[in-house]
């Protein structure tokens, strides 16, 4: 079986091309790809060359980990059954082409443990359950007391939000960006510039590896920052404010299985809301001009493919 897959032949240099899938085995599903997202983190890294070493990275690579789609074969181990509704967190079933992370293709061969059923009311917006998973695993290694900030208003950053909110937090977001600040936020979105406040915890989903001193110096004592973004340039701190304030810096990694389970249950029941994320779409035959305007359009908030026209 073939599918048509976005390839990154080298940075920079992006297009589809017909690959070769591996055979599915027993504990196998297939997916046929309604919908895929491109992540303005870690691909634009896998884009422009600037990725950090990361395992299994190297050229040509398929790229992508937020794909929705439905099981069209399923395994007798899979755990799985065709017509049901998935998540897709990547995939490594190109044969000799890297799956980093391997999931931007029209069909994906995956161990049904890997797959997470989601509802199909759900739609495009299943994409998002990948950065939801992420922002509940920043939020879930430490307790959320006192006055919370978080830092970024992407999608990352709204879902921090969301999240924090059904917990009944009411945190604050700094934005740089005045068009994402914007007017209609329930919550206060605010310049750093114009903000003294000192805070219990300090989120950071902007991906800045410069700001450390400044999020260290708007701790309150005792207080922390979470690192939950993507940093491809060295993290470094001036010692003493760090030290006045005792403070705490975890790193958040990569969401695990039950964090997306979580999401996905409270995205089903409403109790998440993952509307007016999604700013923009295009066929995934117009990937290469679909990933120029999510790395380049700073109006693009989250961008799908949408493969359902693919072969």
């Amino acid at each position: 079986m073939h599918a048509q897959a976005v390839i990154l032949d080298r940075p920079e240099r992006l297009g589809l091309a017909d690959l070769a899938l591996d055979a599915p085995g027993p504990a196998d599903a297939t997916v046929a790809v309604a919908w895929s997202g491109i992540s303005t983190g870690t691909e634009r890294l896998l884009w422009s060359g600037r990725m950090p070493d990361f395992p299994g990275m190297g050229y040509p690579l398929v790229p992508g980990y937020e794909s929705v789609g439905v099981v069209v074969e399923a395994g007798p181990d899979s755990g799985r059954r065709v017509g049901e509704t998935v998540f897709v967190p990547g995939a490594r079933c190109f044969g000799p082409v890297r799956g980093l992370f391997g999931g931007a293709a029209s069909h994906l061969v995956s161990a049904g443990s890997r797959l997470r059923p989601i509802p199909e009311s759900l739609g495009e917006r299943g994409i998002l359950l990948a950065l939801a998973a992420t922002a509940r695993h920043a939020l879930a290694g430490s307790e959320g007391q006192g006055r919370q900030l978080v830092v970024g208003h992407g999608v990352l950053g709204r879902l921090l939000v969301r999240l924090m909110r059904v917990a009944g937090l009411d945190p604050v977001v700094w934005e740089r960006d005045p068009a994402r600040r914007g007017t209609q936020q329930a919550y206060p979105v605010i310049d750093p510039a114009q903000d003294d406040t000192a805070y219990a915890r300090i989120i950071d989903a902007s991906g800045d590896a410069g700001l450390l001193d400044t999020l260290i110096a708007r701790l309150q004592p005792g207080g922390e920052v979470v690192l939950a973004g993507f940093y491809e340039a060295p993290l470094s701190f001036a010692f003493p404010a760090a030290f006045l304030r005792e403070a705490r810096i975890r790193v958040a990694a990569q969401w695990q299985p039950h964090d997306l389970d979580a999401v996905a249950a409270m995205a089903g029941s409403g109790a998440l809301s993952l509307d007016q994320l999604v700013t923009h779409r295009r066929p995934a035959a117009e990937a290469p001009d679909a990933y120029r305007t999510a790395f380049g359009d700073p109006d693009c908030l989250k961008m799908i493919l949408d493969w359902r026209a693919q072969p």
